[in-house]
């Protein structure tokens, strides 16, 4: 009886963690976007989580006007549709934050810091608006393409959609390091990161860097809201404000500006939601509160974050 107790609870935990990998990989996809534009223009894009949400919307037009009402269990068509429907939301997704770039930062680049903030803000309001007067103010279903069945990896069945969403984020987290390890561009936005006005003195293109970056940024974003329309089965205006605020808490856990620390930061933030829900009674009230809570005990402790570095103090 013992042994089948511990057997039963080991079984839950590992449920949990794997639950809290699969979420804390889409908090990371999109705690990258705030990583990344931190970590160039020192400003946080508040409109990042809306540019997500409407990922989401993508999502449910492109799947209605499909006519698919469910899973697909046809591996290439499923594959062929994900990954298409993937690309376009990518692409969406990075035009409406150069859209925003161009509108709400840019004109403020010289700007007081307030300003800037204020301006994105505001360029989120307008695009929780322009969803709520396409969707409506209800949630709506979004089919989820992934067959229900998965494979048991010790004891714990792990469906499809888990398993395509954590070697998804495992996948673009490693490409986007090497392209920005290992090429060219990439070198030049650690330069711009690192000091703006010597990376411009040495024939860096700041403007180029900056759209890049949010296009990058927005590509990631519309990719997580892929598999999280998918696992959440709907598509809601408001979204983006809940999964942008615990996304962002995710970027600062980790150290915001580094995109390790974006991606330990999600994962982080991942399990304390799976923790917290599973282990807690009525823990889908407490999740909000343990995650902000956790901020709060890594900011005391390691004010910069898991990896994140203290800026030297000038003088």
């Amino acid at each position: 009886m013992i042994l089948a107790d511990s057997v039963n609870g080991l079984t839950r935990f590992l449920q949990v963690i794997e639950l809290g990998v699969t979420t804390g990989a889409v908090y990371a996809l999109i705690a990258i976007g705030y990583t990344l534009v931190y970590g160039i223009i020192e400003l946080i894009n508040f409109a990042h989580g809306d540019v997500f949400m409407w990922g989401t919307v993508v999502c449910f037009y492109v799947i209605g006007w499909l006519n698919i009402d469910g899973a697909v269990n046809n591996v290439a068509e499923l594959m062929g549709l994900v990954f298409g429907l993937m690309l376009l939301c990518m692409v969406i997704c990075a035009l409406i934050a150069i859209i925003v770039e161009r509108v709400a930062y840019k004109p403020l680049r010289n700007a007081p810091r307030l300003a800037p903030l204020i301006s994105a803000i505001g360029a989120s309001f307008i695009l929780e608006n322009v969803a709520l007067f396409l969707i409506g103010p209800s949630t709506v279903i979004v089919p989820n393409l992934f067959p229900n069945q998965g494979v048991t990896i010790f004891g714990v069945t792990v469906k499809f959609l888990d398993l395509f969403t954590i070697a998804l984020a495992a996948a673009l987290s490693y490409g986007l390091a090497t392209f920005i390890n290992r090429t060219r561009v990439g070198r030049a936005m650690r330069s711009v990161s690192q000091d703006r006005e010597a990376a411009s003195l040495m024939g860096v293109n700041i403007d180029r860097i900056i759209i890049i970056t949010f296009i990058l940024g927005g590509a990631l974003a519309g990719a997580a809201s892929v598999v999280y329309a998918m696992a959440t089965l709907s598509a809601y205006y408001f979204t983006g404000f809940k999964v942008g605020l615990t996304a962002f808490t995710a970027a600062v856990v980790g150290g915001i500006g580094n995109i390790y620390g974006a991606m330990l930061g999600g994962l982080f933030i991942g399990l304390v939601e799976a923790l917290v829900i599973t282990y807690i009674k009525n823990g889908e009230a407490w999740a909000d509160a343990a995650v902000f809570a956790a901020l709060v005990l890594v900011l005391v402790f390691r004010p910069a974050g898991f990896l994140g570095r203290s800026a030297p103090e000038k003088v």
